[in-house]
């Protein structure tokens, strides 16, 4: 996939691809220099690792940055469904393949909305692995607080339409996620790998991935990560959590603070969903400090 300049200007990455056990090419982010443990970013829906270019510039200078784009979204190859399964499962599964083939042990670990429980899904066998963390507006714990306008995305037809016809989902994020207008080529950045019907098969099953109901094939898995989290009660944990955000509301931070009470807090007041585009100095001071000091 081709990027245009402009948006390469705000995303000047070398691209790394790396062949997933499913045989779908997974493409990441790899700056820095190995001093260190690395960090690991992972976006949720419907970002992909151009969430994270600003912090990326900023810390690559003082050691590894990876930031993968989970298959079907991103610069990662676009499968149909079922030829991959779009599940919480198979996401966290790449993480640890991705990994393994880089011969990375430890990490400090960075998560954003669905990237919260992917990475830790991935870890809730091996927390130890876990050195640092930063939670933004995230959720690795089993929820029913669902915002009514996502329900409507997961109908069975309708959903399909909007999201995947329409653009219903990753488009209105674009303005509903923010509280300040984002600029043009910024929200042409978020959007780019989302053009057409194709494109979005990951924002859609992303949608249809969200264990809501009592029987949701994903819910049990995602009931083994919520329990696993009392491992990290050690780990020091940062969260910058923005206070605006209509899904991941102050009412999920208040549950990761319910669950591991050491963890730091920094509320943003004025930042919505997509804090790093609201209040990107702000969150960098706290993160940078936090990482590497």
């Amino acid at each position: 996939m081709n990027i245009p300049s402009t948006i390469s200007s705000l995303y000047p990455f070398k691209g790394n691809f790396f062949r997933v056990s499913g045989g779908h090419n997974l493409h990441y982010v790899d700056e820095g220099s190995n001093n260190g443990t690395p960090t690991i970013f992972l976006h949720g829906n419907p970002t992909w690792s151009f969430f994270y270019r600003k912090l990326i510039l900023s810390l690559r200078e003082h050691g590894r940055c990876i930031a993968p784009d989970h298959i079907g979204c991103g610069l990662s190859e676009k499968p149909n469904f079922p030829d991959f399964s779009y599940n919480l499962k198979s996401h966290s599964e790449n993480l640890i393949e991705l990994l393994d083939h880089l011969k990375i042990e430890r990490v400090n670990l960075v998560v954003h909305d669905w990237g919260g429980a992917i990475g830790l899904t991935a870890f809730r066998n091996y927390s130890e692995r876990i050195e640092k963390m930063v939670i933004m507006n995230t959720a690795a714990f089993v929820s029913r607080d669902v915002p009514k306008r996502i329900l409507l995305c997961r109908l069975p037809l309708l959903g399909s339409l909007l999201v995947r016809g329409f653009n219903g989902f990753a488009g209105p994020a674009s303005f509903m996620a923010v509280k300040n207008s984002l600029p043009k080529d910024i929200k042409n950045g978020l959007l780019f790998p989302y053009r057409n019907w194709a494109e979005r098969v990951a924002v859609w099953r992303f949608v249809k991935d969200i264990p809501y109901e009592k029987r949701h094939p994903t819910l049990p898995l995602l009931k083994e990560t919520e329990s696993s989290l009392g491992n990290y009660n050690k780990t020091p944990i940062l969260a910058c959590w923005g206070m605006k955000d209509f899904c991941f509301h102050e009412g999920f931070l208040k549950g990761w603070q319910k669950r591991l009470p050491h963890i730091i807090t920094h509320k943003f007041d004025d930042a919505g969903h997509y804090l790093l585009e609201d209040k990107f100095e702000d969150c960098r001071s706290k993160i940078e400090p936090f990482l590497f000091s």
